[in-house]
């Protein structure tokens, strides 16, 4: 997980001009690294209402496969860790 200062260095109030709120950073990393920006107001949604630990774990076990829709796997993987109780 990022820093607050790594975030702030990051951050560019021209390009993330609608950007206020960290989750709403974390939404578009998820966005970007699954290569799905048409759904980053998805992604922001759950940044904001579901445990992070959770969004990280999906984000783990996708990066490390090679599927073509990855946002279709992370959607699964965030399923089944909550109807697991967060189990990998």
């Amino acid at each position: 997980m990022q820093s607050i200062k790594q975030v702030l260095n990051k951050f560019d109030p021209i390009k993330d001009k609608y950007v206020s709120r960290e989750f709403q950073t974390f939404g578009l990393h998820l966005a970007e690294t699954l290569d799905d920006y048409k759904h980053r107001g998805l992604y922001m949604r759950l940044a904001k209402t579901v445990h992070r630990s959770l969004l990280e774990q999906a984000l783990s076990f996708v990066s490390d496969s090679k599927a073509d829709n990855k946002g279709a796997l992370f959607m699964w993987k965030l399923k089944e860790l909550k109807k697991g109780g967060g189990k990998i």
